[in-house]
């Protein structure tokens, strides 16, 4: 299959095109995680906005190649991959804020100041401006009608969360020893520890294997 780094114009530089294959595996692995993963995963946007870039170098590319050339078919091909790829992973983002929005919300407002964020500034500002019309929404037409001392709801206990118990498969991308099973029982004598080994498939709890997913130790399949 044909990639992004065959129809850069008057590129030598082998250096570049690595990077920009490097960049879609990067976000090829990014929209697995994000689409197998129970939770909204950190924002991968500076992935999304560098593939629009080559994206929109491949089309300008395209054009001033001579009509009737083969490789436009196929490279055509390869911009609509991606194109999927990217609006794929966006909507899966979008979807997990609207079903999650206070959750994450929430996970935002206590987030430590030198943690990664989960959320792009563009997807904050649609996640607060859906929960506020959510909020407006449900007031409207339900707590209005209400008694008064049922008219405040407590969205930390209200608000629907992922399922970090789920079963999720895995691979393993580099040798990860004693990785708890049950992360919750560390402090147990028989709490159940593996090894992973590199690139063996596995199929384990997801809370024991998120921060391993964050650190790209592992990856979602």
């Amino acid at each position: 299959m044909a990639t992004e780094d065959d129809i850069q114009s008057g590129s030598s530089d082998e250096e570049l095109e690595m990077t920009a294959a490097d960049v879609l595996r990067k976000l090829e692995e990014a929209w697995l995680n994000e689409k197998f993963s129970p939770e909204l995963l950190e924002t991968k946007v500076e992935l999304v906005e560098c593939m629009l870039e080559q994206m929109k170098q491949m089309e300008d590319n395209l054009r001033k190649c001579k009509k009737g050339d083969f490789r436009i078919i196929v490279h055509k091909m390869e911009i609509d991959r991606i194109r999927y790829i990217l609006s794929s992973y966006l909507r899966i983002r979008l979807g997990k804020i609207e079903k999650y929005v206070h959750h994450v919300l929430q996970q935002e407002a206590s987030r430590d100041s030198e943690a990664a964020s989960r959320l792009s500034i563009d997807e904050l500002t649609f996640a607060k401006d859906y929960a506020g019309n959510l909020d407006t929404h449900f007031k409207d037409v339900v707590l209005r009608h209400m008694p008064p001392n049922l008219q405040t709801i407590d969205k930390q206990k209200t608000a629907a969360k992922p399922n970090m118990d789920s079963y999720v498969f895995l691979r393993a991308n580099e040798k990860k020893e004693q990785v708890l099973v049950e992360p919750e029982m560390e402090d147990d004598q028989n709490a159940e520890v593996i090894d992973l080994e590199k690139d063996a498939q596995y199929i384990m709890r997801y809370q024991p294997i998120a921060s391993l997913i964050a650190l790209g130790s592992v990856s979602l399949i």
